[in-house]
C-alpha cells in the first residue's frame, strides 16, 4: 500500500455531500433530544429495546447460525482459493499487524470491561433455569461469555467484510460503500435513492453502535482515574474522558492506516497482552488454568445448545437481554468491520480471512475472558475480594477496577491498565471514523484513502452520542441503543449476502485463485 499522502481523495468534488451532510444532521439531531429529555429518552430506547428483542430476536439468532455455516462453507471449498486483490498480490499487511487491527478495530475496552465481569452477571442470574450461585451456574458463567465474544460474533463481522471485499478488490468497485456491494441485486438503483438510503442507515447505525461501545469504556477509564487521582465521579469527568479518546482517535486517523491505526494497534496488542501475562503469572496460576480449560471445553460442548436456545417458554429475560443484545451488536458493527477488514485485507484470500478472523479474533477474546475473568471468579470464590457486591452496589467499572487493584504493583499496573483502555478505545474508534469517511468519498481506489478532514470530522462526531447516553446513565440506554439501530442493518447485511453469493456464481467459472 502507498504512503499515506500518495493519493489522498480529498478534493471537494469527491465528497458525497448529501451522504455527509444528512448524516451529520441525523447525529446532532439525535444527540440534542437525548441530553434535553434524559428521561424521555431513556423510555424511548427501552421500549425500542424490548421490542426488537422479543418480537425480532429469533431473527438474530437464525441469521447468526446462517452467517457461520455460510462462512465455513466459504472458507473450506474451492471459493475459499479466491484472492481478494488479484493474482500474485502479497498481503498489504504482515499477519501480525493485520490481527492486531482486525483485533483492535473489533473489540475496543469492551474485552476489559466485559472480560472482567461478564461472568458475574450469569452468575447471579445463569440460563437454563440453573440454580445462581451454583457449581453449574459458575459452569455457563464462564463459558457464556467465551459464546458471545467468539466464532459468532467474529462471523457476523466476517460476512460483511468478505462480501465488500469481495466486490471491491475482485470485481473492482470504485468505493467503499455498501450501497455499491449490494449493486448485484438492486442494479441501477444501488446509485439512486434506494441506495442512498442504505447508506445513510450505514452512518447512522455505526455511530449508534460505537457509541455503546465508548459508553462502557468511559466509566471504566474514569473509575481508573478515580482510583490513581482519587477525582470525584462526575459527569464533567466522563465528558473530559470522551474528550481525551476523541482527541487520540483523532490523531491517529489523521496519520492514517499505516503511521497511525497500525501502530496503535500493535502497541495496544503488545501492553494488553503483557497485562494477561502479568495477571496469569502472579495470580493463582493453577486456578486459572485448570478453569480456564474447563470453560473452554464446556462452551465447545455446548456450542450448538448455546447457538440455538431461544427460551420459547420465556423462563427469564436472559436470550434476550444477553445473547440478541450481543448478535446484535455485532451486527451492527459488522458493514463497519466490514470496510475495515476490506481496506486493510488486500492481497489474502477468502480463506485466510474468514479463518483468520474467525481464528485470531476468537482466540484473542477467550484469552481475556479466561485470565481477567477466571481471575475475578477466584477472588469472589475464595473471599479476598466482594465481587459481586462490588458490581451490585457500586456499578461494573468499580468492580473492575477492585479486581485490577488487588493485583501485586497496583500503583503500577492499574495506570497501564488504564492506558490500554484508552488505547483500545482509540484503535476502534479510529478505524470507525476512518470507515465512516470512506463511505462519504465517492471513488476511493485501493491505495487511497480518505480525506484526512473528513475522518477527523468523523472522529469528532463519534463522541457526541456517547456523552447524551453516559447522561442518561446505566446499562440498558446502551444495550437499546445499538439494538434499535441494528434493525436496519440486519437488512442491509441480507441484501450484501445476496449480492456477494449472485456474484461469486457469476464469477465462478473463472474464478481469480491463487
Amino acid at each position: 500500500m502507498r504512503p499515506e499522502n500518495a493519493t489522498q481523495p480529498d478534493s471537494a468534488g469527491n465528497i458525497d455531500w448529501f451522504i455527509f451532510i444528512a448524516s451529520a444532521i441525523t447525529v446532532f439531531a439525535v444527540c440534542v433530544p437525548l441530553g434535553l429529555y434524559p428521561e424521555a429518552g431513556a423510555a424511548v430506547l427501552n421500549q425500542a429495546f424490548v421490542f426488537v428483542t422479543e418480537r425480532l430476536g429469533v431473527g438474530y439468532i437464525l441469521f447468526s447460525i446462517a452467517a457461520i455455516s455460510l462462512l465455513l462453507y466459504l472458507a473450506f471449498s474451492h471459493h475459499g482459493r479466491v484472492r481478494l486483490g488479484g493474482n500474485g498480490d502479497a498481503p498489504d499487511f504482515s499477519t501480525f499487524s493485520w490481527a492486531a487491527m482486525l483485533f483492535c478495530g473489533g473489540i475496543g475496552t469492551s474485552v476489559l470491561y466485559w472480560g472482567t465481569i461478564e461472568w458475574a452477571h450469569y452468575y447471579q442470574a445463569p440460563p437454563f433455569q440453573v440454580v445462581p450461585e451454583s457449581q453449574e451456574a459458575l459452569r455457563w458463567s464462564t463459558s457464556y461469555p467465551v459464546f458471545h465474544w467468539g466464532f459468532t460474533g467474529w462471523a457476523l463481522y466476517c460476512l460483511p467484510a468478505i462480501a465488500m471485499a469481495y466486490a471491491y478488490h475482485v470485481r473492482g468497485i470504485p468505493a467503499l460503500r455498501l450501497s455499491s456491494a449490494c449493486e448485484p441485486v438492486i442494479g441501477q438503483w444501488a446509485h439512486r435513492f434506494p441506495g442512498r438510503l442504505i447508506d445513510l442507515t450505514y452512518m447512522i447505525g455505526l455511530v449508534g453502535a460505537c457509541s455503546t461501545g465508548i459508553g462502557l469504556a468511559v466509566p471504566l477509564i474514569s473509575a481508573c482515574l478515580r482510583w490513581m487521582f482519587d477525582f470525584e465521579d462526575t459527569y464533567a469527568l466522563k465528558v473530559a474522558v470522551i474528550s481525551l479518546v476523541t482527541l487520540l482517535f483523532a490523531a491517529s486517523v489523521w496519520a492514517g492506516l499505516e503511521k497511525g491505526i497500525k501502530r496503535l494497534s500493535n502497541l495496544a496488542v503488545w501492553l494488553a497482552f503483557a497485562l494477561l501475562v502479568f495477571v496469569l503469572v502472579t495470580g493463582p496460576t493453577v486456578y486459572i488454568l485448570e478453569l480456564g480449560t474447563s470453560t473452554v471445553g464446556f462452551f465447545l460442548q455446548n456450542f450448538v445448545r448455546m447457538s440455538t436456545w431461544t427460551d420459547p417458554s420465556g423462563t427469564s429475560d436472559f436470550v434476550e437481554a444477553w445473547t440478541v443484545f450481543y448478535w446484535a451488536w455485532w451486527l451492527a458493527l459488522g458493514p463497519f468491520m466490514g470496510i475495515f477488514i476490506t481496506k486493510i485485507s488486500g492481497g489474502r484470500t477468502i480463506r485466510q480471512v474468514i479463518l483468520g478472523s474467525l481464528g485470531w479474533g476468537t482466540l484473542g477474546t477467550t484469552l481475556f475472558f479466561v485470565v481477567l475473568g477466571n481471575y475475578a471468579v477466584h477472588l469472589e470464590l475464595s473471599g479476598q475480594l466482594p465481587v459481586l457486591d462490588t458490581l451490585n452496589n457500586a456499578g461494573a467499572p468499580a468492580a473492575v477496577v477492585d479486581v485490577v487493584a488487588s493485583l501485586p504493583l497496583a500503583g503500577l499496573v492499574l495506570p497501564v491498565f488504564c492506558i490500554v483502555c484508552i488505547i483500545f478505545a482509540a484503535t476502534s474508534y479510529d478505524s470507525a471514523s476512518y470507515t465512516l469517511a470512506s463511505s462519504t468519498t465517492r471513488a476511493l481506489p485501493r491505495d487511497s484513502h480518505p480525506a484526512r478532514w473528513n475522518r477527523v470530522f468523523w472522529a469528532v462526531a463519534l463522541g457526541l452520542l456517547p456523552i447524551t447516553l453516559i447522561k442518561i446513565g446505566g446499562l440498558r440506554p446502551l444495550q437499546s441503543a445499538v439494538v434499535a439501530v441494528s434493525v436496519p442493518l440486519l437488512v442491509v447485511v441480507l441484501m450484501m449476502s445476496a449480492a456477494f453469493w449472485k456474484s461469486l456464481r457469476e464469477d465462478e467459472r473463472t474464478p481469480p485463485i491463487s
